[in-house]
């Protein structure tokens, strides 16, 4: 893939995307994709590191040599764009990076995750370009209303974890479709991934979600909201242990509980072979996934413009079929598949560097 031509250049934007194992690369040249990689790091997956921020060298010598092929030379790029980590709530938008997010990510206090990457690597590749560097929307977007954060429990709220990245990708991308402001639609959004996450968007916030960490749908490995009965007597079970509770509940719940099989594609597979369980299962995905909706819906007190379905899952007609038929009442279903979270990274960056949205500044976040 060649980069855009100069009649059609813009800035050039690197989004950065660290997962387990691998960082996702993408050049653009303004809205044009110019290269896209996945650079995987085998001695990470052979020797893995005992903190997260321990792999940093590693995956910055990888970022810098897909650079280096792409004939960028320094100080061309106009920004760099990383994923956002496990920090603290934040609003919505797309954030500088500066060295108190840096700190807070390095002391990983809401946890170890590759995400937490992010930042640091387009800081450090950003510094290399003298250029800004960016995250945008990450995992802890938390724009609750006040009576969305009240739970049953005095002293316990409820939490703003959720895919937002994608979501508020979506969400903007269907209000330039439909000629409107996001600010001025009701939207409920479903992100159906690996784990399956709802907001409900009114007047440009995310007012309420389903964090897929204590609630809502199951999903392929993840088990959702579970009967709080059954998680107490989980965790008082002879010999339970918090590792092996938290891996029943996230990597061996959903489907692989009931079908031992993650993939959404072999159950459907099953299903249409004629296994009842394997219907039964994913019927019940769907229904959960319907049921959050229509939550949601209540939520914006009955007024919503659209329902965006994405994340993987909406590229499987079985699944978006089955939630459709249960919510298509509510509001027109429209269909956003997959998640590309590179392109929704870049896309925050150009809106900044375009003076269409100013960047917020992490210490600002109260």
């Amino acid at each position: 893939m060649t980069e855009a031509t100069p009649e059609h250049a813009g800035p050039l934007v690197l989004a950065v995307n660290p997962g387990a194992g691998s960082t996702k690369l993408a050049l653009y040249r303004g809205d044009a994709l110019v290269r896209e990689e996945k650079l995987t790091h085998p001695p990470l997956m052979e020797r893995p590191a005992a903190r997260v921020l321990d792999e940093l060298p590693a995956r910055l010598e990888a970022a810098r040599a897909l650079l280096s092929a792409a004939a960028i030379p320094l100080g061309r790029l106009a920004a760099v764009v990383g994923r956002g980590g496990l920090l603290p709530p934040l609003r919505s938008g797309t954030y500088l990076v500066d060295a108190e997010m840096l700190r807070d990510l390095a002391r990983a206090e809401r946890g170890e995750h590759a995400s937490n990457l992010g930042a640091p690597m387009a800081r450090a590749l950003a510094d290399d370009h003298a250029c800004p560097a960016f995250i945008v929307d990450p995992v802890s977007v938390d724009e609750l209303d006040p009576v969305a954060r009240v739970s049953g429990l005095c002293g316990v709220e409820r939490r703003s974890l959720s895919h937002a990245l994608n979501m508020r990708a979506v969400a903007r991308r269907h209000a330039a479709r439909a000629g409107r402001a996001l600010e001025d639609l009701r939207l409920v959004v479903v992100h159906m991934g690996t784990g399956v996450s709802l907001s409900a968007q009114r007047d440009g916030r995310m007012v309420d979600v389903v964090n897929p960490q204590d609630e809502g749908p199951f999903s392929g490995d993840r088990a959702g909201g579970v009967p709080a009965m059954a998680v107490v007597e989980l965790c008082f079970a002879p010999g339970a242990e918090e590792r092996a509770v938290r891996r029943r509940l996230f990597g061996d719940g959903g489907l692989y509980s009931h079908l031992r099989t993650r993939d959404a594609r072999e159950a459907i597979r099953r299903c249409e072979a004629g296994d009842s369980q394997a219907c039964l299962v994913l019927d019940a995905m769907c229904y959960q996934i319907a049921k959050a909706v229509g939550g949601l819906a209540a939520a914006l007190e009955g007024r919503v413009d659209a329902v965006l379905l994405t994340g993987g899952m909406a590229h499987l007609p079985h699944v978006v079929e089955g939630v459709r038929r249960r919510v298509g009442w509510i509001a027109p279903v429209h269909v956003l598949p997959g998640e590309d979270e590179l392109r929704a990274l870049a896309e925050g960056a150009l809106r900044v560097l375009r003076g269409e949205e100013r960047p917020r500044r992490y210490g600002d976040r109260e």
